[in-house]
């Protein structure tokens, strides 16, 4: 049984162009085809020698398509969902769930319904460095595990674009939900999951529109705490210039702390050392420098896909939670009624 599969992409935007595909490739796998409604992205399909579909139904209907990537805005997730949910296609969307709780749920009811193999792209989970992290909290090296600290931050200027001619929908609220919390801040609650083996269940967040000229938030910090205490503090931002330090995520524990700098992201490497409680001593932790994370997520979503006892790693309702968990931050500041409710 051969793990190559064959891939579908709906939304051939930044991400999928410049990440996903490539970890198609790097990973054995096969791109077969794209929708996309942009002939400009349509055009970049057909020169990496996928077929290009304008809708999602030509993709559908392609028989070589096995699996599909979702990676339109998030506003239109609910549609490629449910539609590939009722053809019975397997689906790994891409985070956040939806720009809209109400539309995250109508998905895990969709795929409820239909069965059908999903995960959310949450990346970070395959990051050789996390996985390196999980390992060593599951040992116990860090004893008891009290604190989780992560900076996710960017900058996102009102003109970025992924393609020539289009506009910045993250900066929409109407199609992205929000601004750097709903899509950055997923990631860091879904690490907290994967790394400790509990989610957040409490939850609180601060927004700012400080730097950048658009409505919705440019940065937010967020506070959570696990139903066994860990404590998780997450600084989410599109108003931190690149060339500054950025990424850091640290986990603290009662015999010591692990911090990983620059991991958090789409490209591979980064570093990772051990602070012993005891005497402080700090040493470097060696992990798969080579292997990006999308890489690594497409050799495991198709390695789960040809083996359905692997499934398990995958859950639509701990999405489902981690989607919540979103919304339940911008009503903690707004009093309810936030973008995403």
């Amino acid at each position: 049984m051969s793990d190559a599969v064959g891939w579908g992409i709906v939304g051939y935007g930044w991400v999928a162009r410049d990440y996903m595909a490539p970890g198609i490739r790097a990973a054995g796998h096969r791109l077969v085809a794209v929708s996309d409604p942009s002939a400009d992205s349509r055009a970049a399909a057909e020169r990496e020698g996928a077929r290009a579909y304008a809708g999602i139904a030509g993709l559908i209907a392609d028989a070589e398509v096995e699996a599909v990537y979702v990676a339109s805005p998030n506003h239109l997730h609910r549609e490629a969902v449910e539609a590939l949910a009722a053809a019975g296609k397997p689906i790994l969307c891409e985070k956040p769930m939806a720009a809209f709780l109400s539309d995250a749920e109508a998905m895990a009811e969709a795929v409820r319904a239909s069965g059908v193999f999903y995960g959310t792209a949450f990346d970070q989970r395959h990051h050789p460095a996390h996985r390196a992290i999980r390992a060593a909290i599951a040992a116990g090296r860090l004893g008891t595990v009290t604190a989780v600290r992560i900076v996710y931050a960017c900058w996102l200027g009102r003109d970025w674009t992924s393609c020539p001619g289009q506009t910045n929908w993250r900066i929409d609220g109407a199609q992205a939900g929000g601004g750097a919390l709903i899509d950055l801040a997923p990631h860091g609650i879904d690490l907290v999951d994967y790394l400790l083996g509990e989610s957040i269940s409490d939850i609180f967040a601060l927004t700012q529109s400080r730097a950048q000229d658009y409505a919705v938030d440019d940065g937010a910090l967020l506070i959570g705490r696990t139903p066994s205490g860990v404590l998780a503090n997450l600084h989410v931002a599109y108003n931190t210039p690149d060339a500054l330090p950025r990424r850091r995520l640290e986990v603290v524990g009662t015999a010591g702390q692990l911090v990983a700098l620059n991991t958090m992201g789409q490209t591979a490497g980064g570093h990772l050392a051990f602070t012993n409680g005891s005497d402080g001593a700090s040493e470097d932790v060696p992990f798969d420098r080579q292997a990006s994370p999308f890489t690594e997520q497409v050799r495991a979503f198709g390695s789960a896909l040809r083996r359905p006892a692997e499934r398990d790693a995958y859950s639509i309702e701990r999405d489902l939670h981690t989607a919540r968990l979103v919304c339940e931050a911008y009503e903690s500041e707004r009093g309810g009624g936030g973008p995403f409710s």
